[in-house]
């Protein structure tokens, strides 16, 4: 088994107030971030976590959460210091960090910048005053206008504005004034995505009214056409960017490569080729039970089974918009190619993906049911 590429992901649990469609592991702060003690805590987790590097350089990292913007830029300084110090980082590493576009946060962007970030996510959501507001969103669209103009101006690598569809009683008309207007702030790169409602989520147990099924296909396929159109290349399920701007972290995320996760909750992913094995691994996900200098920071530690492993390869690998070698499934899982055209056969039966001599591809069809072709595999 051949060892992939290796990114960092860190996560920052913290945010103003929890939103209601959120299901990700973050809480309202109560008081102040306590920054030493967290980053601390992360440089000891990276620690622990070096045996899994395996002599790799770090081609990216990303500070995700919760709103890691809540960090001082000195705090985040002291933190991408701290990992320099532990691993090596590619010339090109890109450094993401996820932001809001409310004033307090957008006064530390430049900050953020000097301290070594090189790429911002800002979470737009919508340009609508009422939608901010039922999203349980803390800025207003002026701010969210402001933050964008703000993030072109640094000298960035790069940055990604968040906007979300499918909003409650939203119409076809209203979701595309939306995408017009984040168009309209020219970004290098749309993350565009429709709301879902999950569990164990304010919406969850008092649910909005949601666009119907109609509606949000003609959302869907109106609001492609205009990203393509204004030279967007829909690379991934929900991700659209111009030439050259795609993001490195999530496209190794999709192909399968390896991630160290660091953080409340982190997850990671490790290749470990004396073994032949793929390792997994949660950290602690309270922030009270993580900072606690007297409880592990590993809550599990698995390896996946070689049955499981060509259902988690094409999981990730289906949600980039390209064909897919077959000499990448050979060398990210350790097996053979047999078992992976055994897994397909169903869904190319059914004309969702085609086969060629070196790569599948997912079909029109497949494209729109992509969960269909992992529900073929199980």
């Amino acid at each position: 088994m051949i060892l992939p590429p290796l990114s960092l992901y860190m996560h920052i649990p913290w945010c103003v107030q929890k939103c209601p469609y959120c299901d990700f592991n973050s809480h309202a702060l109560k008081g102040g971030v306590p920054e030493d003690a967290y980053i601390a805590r992360l440089l000891d987790d990276l620690r622990a976590d070096l045996e899994w590097v395996q002599g790799r350089p770090i081609q990216s990292i990303f500070i995700g959460g919760g709103t890691p913007s809540l960090l001082t830029p000195k705090a985040v300084k002291r933190l991408l210091d701290g990992i320099t110090n532990h691993v090596e980082l590619t010339a090109d590493c890109e450094i993401t960090l996820e932001a809001n576009p409310g004033t307090f946060e957008k006064e530390r962007f430049q900050g953020f910048v000097e301290a070594g970030v090189n790429r911002l996510s800002i979470g737009v959501q919508s340009l609508a005053a009422e939608q901010l507001q039922r999203l349980g969103r803390i800025h207003n669209p002026q701010q969210a206008i402001a933050a964008a103009a703000h993030a072109d101006k640094l000298g960035l690598r790069s940055y990604n504005l968040d906007l979300m569809h499918g909003l409650p009683d939203q119409s076809l008309a209203q979701a595309m004034a939306d995408l017009d207007g984040i168009i309209a702030l020219n970004p290098p790169h749309i993350s565009w995505y429709q709301l879902t409602i999950e569990p164990n989520t304010s919406f969850a147990s008092r649910p909005p009214k949601l666009p119907d099924d109609e509606v949000l296909w003609q959302i869907y396929q109106r609001g492609h056409e205009k990203l393509e159109a204004a030279g967007y290349h829909h690379y991934e399920v929900s991700a659209y960017a111009k030439a050259g701007e795609q993001s490195q972290h999530n496209r190794n995320y999709w192909q399968f490569g390896d991630y160290l996760g660091i953080g409340c909750g982190a997850h990671s992913k490790i290749t470990r080729a004396e073994t032949n094995q793929i390792l997994r691994c949660e950290k602690t996900k309270h922030p009270q039970g993580y900072l606690d200098l007297t409880r592990p920071l590993r809550y599990r530690l698995w390896y996946v089974t070689p049955a499981e492993l060509p259902f988690e390869f094409f999981m990730n690998l289906l949600r980039l918009n390209e064909p897919m070698t077959k000499q990448l499934f050979v060398e990210r899982t350790g097996l053979l190619l047999a078992e992976a055209e055994q897994a397909l056969a169903p869904a190319i039966t059914k004309g969702l993906l085609t086969s060629t001599h070196n790569q599948w591809e997912t079909t029109p069809l497949g494209r729109r049911f992509l969960n269909s072709i992992l529900d073929e595999m199980v």
